[in-house]
């Protein structure tokens, strides 16, 4: 007697139950159900929705922030005077001229310990001072030096603007120190150079913000610190989400930056801007069955870049994940794989896409996406069915 009918039977039914079972929820360190992880998001949709509300999520976030600028209050929307304007940094190309006498003439590069050394001169402090200050400072030295009896005119001015290397810390998303205000040799412009009144964006704070991965969702941007020589000063930039000027210095060689947190996420923050990511890539994943090798796999890109800002559902609809015959295609699922950028702790984000995609309350449960962010597609129960039969199709061709 053949006991391979029995054998196959039993495996079908094996393969239905558990086709057919509801799979757990994915665990996560972060008690999302409850409303308390990075965002208020993340917690699950209230199918009953007695009691759900409308568009609470902005309430539930903000319920945890620290006030703006903390105990030590909101920094300042002007610049200290010491910070204003462009400030040399060490590398600097100077032209250096003063009237009928070449002996001073020439091109100079402000020394590693920030200092412009001219010939027959003692060191002129040049790091972190104005032109006008420098050209102050050259007048004086050749007055106690007796190369004049009156103070002859004199221009010093940035012919080339170097990088430079500050520290930036705290609530962005790349912590590290960054290289900022480089010109790559291929996109030098010649004529600007030998132009007089050059000047640079590239070392500004918004650019070393923006270098570090952009200020996060719980960035306090009202008291932005930067330490200057042992000295430490507060900024507030809200300006730039608020459509104002916002305050925006010339960083030095040196200089440390610390965005403060507020300790909670904050959804007006999440929109494109000078100081936020530059964007996110996405890594998806939309396959009906595992492949087999990596060119099998390929969705045409498993990585998506998409705008800052955008959310949960606008990734299922990029990776293809919704939409099709609605009979066999509609009851589909994705996962979102995130992490806490404040703490490190990874959670896993599950969700119904119909049930998503019709909810009136949808902003509620549709979380933003955030760099590094991957996510998952699911197949519907019709699809799930029709791999089931395919499978036991093949069992039952095995000899």
């Amino acid at each position: 007697m053949s006991t391979r009918p029995i054998l196959t039977g039993a495996l079908a039914s094996l393969v239905l139950t558990t086709a057919c079972a509801r799979f757990d929820t994915p665990d996560n360190l972060e008690p999302v159900a409850e409303g308390d992880g990075y965002q208020a998001q993340y917690r699950e949709p209230d199918v009953s929705r007695e009691d759900a509300g409308l568009l609470n999520s902005e309430r539930l976030n903000a319920q945890k922030c620290l006030p703006l600028g903390g105990s030590a209050g909101k920094g300042s929307s002007i610049a200290a005077t010491v910070l204003r304007g462009e400030r040399l940094s060490r590398n600097d190309l100077l032209d250096v001229r003063i009237a009928e006498d070449d002996t001073f003439n020439g091109s100079y590069v402000v020394s590693r310990d920030g200092m412009l050394k001219l010939p027959f001169l003692s060191p002129i402090r040049a790091q972190g001072r104005s032109t006008d200050e420098v050209e102050a400072d050259i007048a004086r030295a050749l007055l106690a030096d007796d190369f004049y009896q009156d103070a002859p005119r004199i221009s010093v001015r940035a012919a080339d603007f170097a990088s430079v290397s500050v520290g930036v810390s705290g609530a962005v998303f790349e912590p590290h120190a960054v290289e900022i205000g480089g010109v790559r040799g291929d996109t030098v412009d010649s004529l600007r150079q030998v132009a007089s009144g050059a000047s640079t964006e590239g070392r500004n704070l918004s650019a070393a913000l923006r270098a570090a991965g952009g200020v996060r969702p719980d960035a306090d941007i009202s008291a932005v610190e930067v330490q200057r020589a042992g000295k430490t000063y507060r900024l507030d930039m809200r300006g730039v989400f608020e459509g104002r000027n916002s305050v925006d210095i010339m960083l030095l060689t040196g200089d440390e930056v610390r965005v403060p947190s507020r300790q909670c996420f904050q959804d007006d923050l999440m929109r494109p801007s000078p100081i936020s990511p530059p964007g996110i890539s996405l890594y998806l994943s939309n396959l009906t069955q595992p492949a087999f090798n990596n060119a099998a796999s390929a969705i045409g890109q498993t990585v998506r870049q998409v705008p800052y800002g955008s959310r949960y559902m606008q990734a299922v609809i990029d990776a293809n994940c919704v939409g099709g015959p609605r009979s066999t295609s509609a009851d589909r699922s994705a996962v979102l794989f995130s992490r806490n950028p404040m703490t490190g702790v990874s959670v896993v984000i599950e969700r119904d896409i119909e049930d998503l995609l019709r909810r009136a309350d949808r902003d509620d449960y549709d979380p933003y996406l955030l760099p590094g962010d991957a996510m998952a597609c699911y197949d519907s129960t019709i699809t799930n069915i029709a791999e089931i039969g395919r499978v036991l199709g093949t069992i039952a061709f095995i000899p």
